[in-house]
């Protein structure tokens, strides 16, 4: 018989054949199963049965008179060949059978998840089999009923329209009157939930893809949105009338959006901004400081710059550092670069600036120099001789060595005690009106008469809770800009004909600043162990860039810029010789049973009890890119056996107070845009690392006495040299920021370092 060949060593419901009864049903597993057919044998040949290899039938059916023999290949014997009569052969159970009467099974007990894998398989592989749109239809009808009883609107109404689409014949009326009805109901939970966007494309697609069937959901959702339309047009023509512009603005914006076919929608918008011009603003991060000269703060640094002006403003970068502004007029350098003048032009500036006077531009400089004063600024001290007046409106310097950039020593913030006013007072074109719901809306209100009938008479800012959102918030046109975009977020934006995607022109440095006494991270080679069990390419390529090629993202191995292009100017504080360290957790975890080890040592030899390995408290902002970045470190360290905290700051703060013991070690995105200066900001003892190591000193005083832009490179690169090893912060990457604004706003500029540096110039087209 066709078995006698078969060995029995293996159980029987393990062997693709029997001697007797029939297979078991393996239900869901059937799917994990090779496709075969069985074929039964006649109790007078001995009975049982074999899973074979599909029949190569005519069309996968049996013939009715069948002659001779019928040729067969069992599964796991592929090699033999196994010959039965067909006189032997009670009946063959196809696969595609096996398939139909499993979904029909399911179908029935209204296990419709359990039905789907066979029905796909079945549409797959057998799509002319007769009876599968039968099955198919009715999978989708009951399905839909199932799901209508449970209040799964959406995807009832998903399963309908799939269901019209492949078989219309079906059951019209019913299926029809079942998606008006399913549409109704969903649209009365969408504008209940205030989902009025969603609503709005949901009808929109339905008026177009079934207007030969006249949904009546259609039609009665069509005149409410109209109605609603109305009543809020009605109301922002009321609220304008009475010169409450910012609510006018917002109940415009929703008329339009609720029906956008609703006719003077467009002319009342423009008429209120003619009225009233505002720009609103998606931002990541709130500002809750002001401060333009912020190094490691990108809400305070953006928003200072609105309110405040600098001294000397970095406008970008040229071949030979940055390129400063003097916002009081011109600043003359000396070819030997050892005397430089301030020249003040009062009838080219703008109130209150205007009112500066020479003295008083003196005075100010030489408290930067004088160590007693709260001002005082050391690289300025060792840079300038003497300070002098040549005539009310020149301020002269002359300096005890040359220097390459003398200009990026004064960056000093301007308020309004520079002019007679208040300690604080605002000197930019805007002031700060209030913060509303915890920093989520911040108001900017231009603070004198407008330039221009165009010019912004606010500026709004919204924070977002992550990028997707401002994404949407954009398109929508509920924001006009967003300042700092996801690079994932950037292309997807940059597809749109409505929306500009600028890159700003100089990089971020994200690095992990320790900012505690905690005693492990006192030990460089603790601090080494961190950098080792970082897979800093991972994060950054995965989690940050999502998969996604952006020039200029990179992984560092220093606090210092790399550029973003090869031979990059940006990158003069770089050694690209110096590669960062690697993702290697076993070294990590070496590094740490050394530190262990040596500070068991220490202990020992002063006679000390050895500290405990306390639990390590990361600290980032309240931003999505932060809390992402942060994540992802907090994982990879644990698996090193340490134990971490994460610890969220306060909205618009991004470094832990000095008299806070909140954090160990902080995520800090660093605008290093002028090493030659900024090297002290960030590593110095008053800088963010607060380093108080000899080897740091002495790099950081080597620069601050160069005399030519080559004595200030070498310098750099040796500072980086001396970071990379000492590691008195942990460098991560650097990131190439971008900003996005609707095209009808116009005057933001192409190459800003700072969304705002041209907000005196903003103005919204019609």
């Amino acid at each position: 018989m066709l078995f006698t060949l078969f060995t029995h060593s293996a159980s029987a419901d393990m062997m693709p054949f029997a001697e007797s009864g029939k297979p078991q049903d393996p239900g869901l597993e059937l799917l994990q199963e090779e496709a075969h057919d069985i074929v039964f044998f006649t109790d007078k040949a001995g009975g049982g049965w074999a899973k074979v290899q599909l029949l190569d039938f005519p069309g996968r059916t049996p013939p009715s008179n069948p002659e001779k023999s019928l040729r067969l290949k069992v599964l796991g014997y592929e090699d033999i060949d196994f010959v039965a009569k067909w006189k032997d052969i009670d009946r063959i159970d196809l696969w595609e059978e096996r398939l139909e009467r499993e979904t029909d099974e399911r179908i029935a007990k209204g296990d419709f998840v359990g039905a789907y894998p066979f029905l796909s398989i079945l549409i797959r592989d057998f799509p002319n089999r007769k009876g599968l749109r039968s099955l198919r239809t009715d999978f989708l009808w009951r399905d839909a009923i199932a799901r209508a009883k449970r209040g799964e609107l959406g995807p009832t109404l998903a399963m309908l329209e799939e269901l019209r689409s492949y078989a219309p014949e079906f059951q019209r009326s019913n299926v029809i009157r079942a998606m008006s009805g399913i549409a109704d109901r969903y649209m009365a939970s969408l504008v209940t939930d205030g989902k009025l966007d969603l609503g709005q494309q949901l009808l929109g697609r339905l008026a177009t893809d079934y207007q030969n069937d006249r949904l009546p959901a259609v039609k009665k959702w069509k005149a409410k949105f109209r109605e609603m339309a109305t009543a809020k047009q009605k109301a922002a023509i009321a609220a304008m009338k009475e010169e409450r512009y910012r609510e006018a603005r917002q109940l415009a914006l929703e008329s339009i959006y609720v029906d956008p076919t609703l006719e003077g929608g467009q002319q009342l918008f423009r008429e209120i901004h003619r009225r009233y011009p505002m720009v609103n603003v998606g931002v990541l991060q709130s500002a809750t400081e002001l401060e333009p000269t912020r190094i490691d703060n990108w809400a305070a640094r953006r928003a200072g710059r609105l309110i405040y002006r600098t001294l000397f403003e970095i406008q970008g970068a040229g071949p030979e550092g940055g390129e400063y502004d003097f916002i009081f007029g011109e600043a003359e350098m000396s070819p030997d670069r050892m005397e430089f003048d301030l020249l003040i032009n009062p009838g080219k500036l703008e109130p209150p600036l205007n009112r500066i006077r020479g003295f008083y531009l003196a005075d100010v400089i030489s408290d930067r120099a004088r160590p007693t004063s709260p001002s005082y600024f050391s690289p300025w001290a060792s840079a300038v001789k003497s300070i002098g007046l040549d005539g009310p409106q020149q301020v002269s310097f002359k300096l005890n060595r040359p220097h390459v950039l003398p200009t990026c020593l004064l960056q000093v913030p301007v308020d309004g005690s520079w002019f007679g006013g208040k300690p604080g007072s605002p000197t930019g074109d805007y002031v700060r009106e209030k913060i509303e719901d915890d920093a989520k809306l911040i108001r900017y209100t231009l603070a004198g008469e407008p330039r221009t009938p165009d010019q912004p008479r606010e500026i709004v800012e919204k924070r977002l809770s992550s990028g997707s959102d401002g994404v949407s918030a954009l398109l929508q046109g509920e924001v006009d800009v967003l300042d700092q975009l996801f690079p994932a977020d950037a292309v997807r934006l940059s597809k749109s004909k409505n929306i500009r995607v600028v890159n700003y022109p100089l990089p971020t440095v994200h690095m992990l600043v320790p900012c505690s006494d905690h005693a492990y991270l006192a030990e460089r080679t603790f601090r080494r162990a961190l950098v080792y069990g970082i897979n800093r390419e991972d994060i950054l390529a995965g989690e940050l860039l999502e998969g996604l090629e952006s020039e200029g993202c990179r992984v560092l191995s220093g606090p210092f810029p790399a550029g973003i292009e090869l031979n990059d100017p940006l990158g003069y504080a770089y050694d690209q010789e110096l590669l960062p360290r690697s993702y290697e957790p076993p070294l990590a975890k070496l590094l740490i049973a050394m530190n262990e080890s040596q500070m068991k040592t220490l202990a020992a030899r002063k006679k000390e009890k050895l500290p405990e390995l306390l639990p390590i408290r990361l600290a980032y902002p309240a931003d999505n890119l932060s809390r992402v970045a942060c994540e992802a470190i907090s994982s990879q360290w644990e698996l090193l056996g340490l134990k971490i905290e994460l610890v969220e700051l306060p909205v618009g703060q991004t470094f832990p107070d000095d008299d806070e013991d909140i954090a160990d070690i902080v995520y800090v995105s660093a605008a290093v845009w002028e090493p030659v200066i900024d090297a002290r900001r960030v590593l110095g003892p008053e800088g963010l690392a607060k380093s108080s190591d000899q080897l740091v000193g002495l790099g950081l005083r080597r620069i601050e006495e160069a005399r030519n832009w080559r004595e200030v490179r070498d310098g750099l690169v040796g500072l980086h040299f001396i970071a990379h090893h000492e590691l008195p912060i942990l460098p991560l990457w650097q990131m190439v920021d971008s900003y996005a604004y609707r095209r009808e706003l116009i005057g933001v500029g192409s190459d800003i370092v700072s969304l705002y540096q041209n907000a005196d110039n903003w103005r919204l087209g019609k």
